[in-house]
């Protein structure tokens, strides 16, 4: 409640002295009349409030007693029908510059919005506090002990295994998250609890903050899980790149943790570069074994009599090299605010993953489909690993879609070059009409097989085909891997691999 005061107050404060030269003095004798009557409605307008983490916030500050209202040029499912379910769906789509009003404590601004957004100018005219969706989170969490997962990959899962084992643990804590996951109605929490964890994520704040989200985070504890180039709409080099992780790590609390990928060179590089205050956690991969297509790692079991730590084996419903490593970052954050590590292994034990990250979608006694949001080069290598070596003895057949700027620029192509090399087959689509509609040069299937440069991968321009191929297989002791972060062109992939997978 001091909290909300403290901030109501700034918000009008600033507006003040902005629009009409009041003195400090002065706005002391008027902030009772002018703050008391608002008392507890805090309003707060969302330009662009369709956004996935957008409207995930909107809901969040509506739970917490906020006034909150929105406005977008296109609002998609799901986040239409949450936000009608929560009552703030704007009543009309479109921009309306007569929505912002001088009442307002706070505008938060999306990227999916303009820089000459009408109702952005508007707020920009009538001196309003505009937040980026990062900066206002920020704001909202400065007092607590933040946990921030950043890396190239990895992110959604390590969060959702941290979140997963504080739940379990009933270790109240705040939250954020950038993709829904399996319990959880909202991606965003704010509440009174002590801690927050937050998905860092290194895409560009606002059209008018072109900062990476992660860097106004400042974490207590924050990780960095791997560093392969993305957004290259945005980071025009990879030394650009690497260069906003150092700086993500520069602007760690003093005597923060950092908890890293020690098999990754360009990670070292930056702990290398590291204030001296900033304590270091590395982790690799744990020694594992796959046995009738569970996982299954060795954890510390105490000690024996001799004094020599005795190990027991962890069944685990997640697979894969990537995962395991993900599971260390998640126990060494973890290890932070308290947790043993025999409470962590307990209950991460019953952790299936999160949603779209190799997330089963159909089985049966020798199939099995699983859908991911795999499309970087590192991410879809380490997928179709994951599930080829899971499932030794079976054929795989991985499915993916080029669907973001990056994958789509001809001058990023080159780095697919053997990503699916472990797949039996290989299918890759991507749209011309979305290439064009991005406004990106023109590539051709023949440029994208070149590109990929293994013989298994062939190359679709129009999805069809690929369904058509899939439910012409036998699917007898095959697996089928679909990995995109669109659907293939309007394919219902848990629909679609459920027919395939009966």
């Amino acid at each position: 409640m001091i909290r909300f005061i403290i901030n109501r107050y700034n918000c009008v404060e600033q507006v003040i002295h902005k629009r009409f030269n009041v003195n400090k003095s002065l706005f002391l004798l008027l902030e009772v009349k002018l703050f008391v009557p608002k008392f507890g409605t805090m309003k707060v307008h969302f330009i662009a409030i369709g956004g996935s983490a957008m409207h995930n916030l909107a809901i969040a500050l509506n739970r917490k007693g906020y006034e909150v209202s929105g406005s977008d040029d296109e609002i998609f499912q799901p986040s239409k029908g949450r936000l009608e379910k929560e009552g703030i769906l704007p009543k009309e789509i479109g921009w309306n510059p007569d929505r912002i009003t001088t009442d307002m404590d706070a505008v938060i601004l999306g990227m999916h919005a303009r820089k000459d957004n009408p109702e952005l100018l508007k707020a920009q005219e009538l001196g309003l506090k505009i937040y980026s969706y990062p900066e206002f989170v920020f704001n909202q969490t400065k007092d607590k002990k933040r946990l921030v997962i950043g890396g190239s990959h990895g992110k959604t899962t390590i969060t959702s295994m941290i979140l997963h084992v504080m739940a379990a643990l009933d270790i109240e804590t705040d939250y954020l998250v950038g993709a829904q996951l399996e319990g959880f109605d909202c991606m965003v929490k704010l509440s009174d609890a002590p801690i927050v964890v937050i998905e860092g994520d290194e895409y560009l704040s606002s059209p008018i903050d072109r900062r990476p989200k992660f860097h106004w985070y400042k974490p207590h504890v924050g990780s960095i899980s791997g560093i392969a180039w993305d957004h290259i709409n945005v980071f025009p080099t990879f030394e650009n790149y690497i260069d906003q992780f150092k700086i993500y790590t520069d602007k760690f609390e003093e005597n923060g943790v950092l908890v890293f990928y020690e098999g990754d060179e360009h990670i070292i590089s930056i702990v290398n570069q590291l204030r001296p205050d900033i304590q270091i956690r590395p982790y690799h991969t744990p020694d594992f074994e796959v046995r009738d297509g569970v996982t299954y790692v060795a954890v510390e079991n105490g000690y024996n009599e001799e004094g020599q730590m005795t190990y027991k084996e962890l069944a685990l419903k997640i697979f894969g090299a990537h995962n395991l490593q993900n599971l260390m970052a998640a126990r060494l954050m973890l290890n932070e605010i308290g947790v043993r590590d025999d409470q962590f292994y307990e209950a991460i034990a019953s952790f299936t993953g999160a949603a779209k990250r190799l997330e089963k979608v159909a089985e049966n006694e020798h199939s099995v489909a699983y859908k991911d949001f795999a499309h970087s080069p590192s991410k879809l290598k380490a997928t179709v690993s994951a599930v080829k070596r899971q499932y030794p003895k079976r054929k795989l057949v991985a499915c993916m879609e080029l669907h973001t700027f990056s994958s789509l620029k001809k001058e990023f192509l080159p780095h697919y070059a053997h990503c699916m090399e472990e797949a039996d087959e290989a299918l890759v689509y991507f749209s011309p009409d979305v290439v064009a509609h991005k406004r990106l040069e023109a590539i051709t299937a023949e440029q994208v097989a070149e590109a990929f440069a293994t013989p298994n991968v062939r190359v679709f321009t129009d999805a069809s085909e690929i369904t058509d191929l899939l439910r012409s297989k036998n699917w007898d002791d095959s697996n089928l891997l679909l990995m995109s972060s669109g659907n293939f062109h309007g394919v219902d992939l848990d629909a679609f691999a459920k027919e395939l997978i009966h």
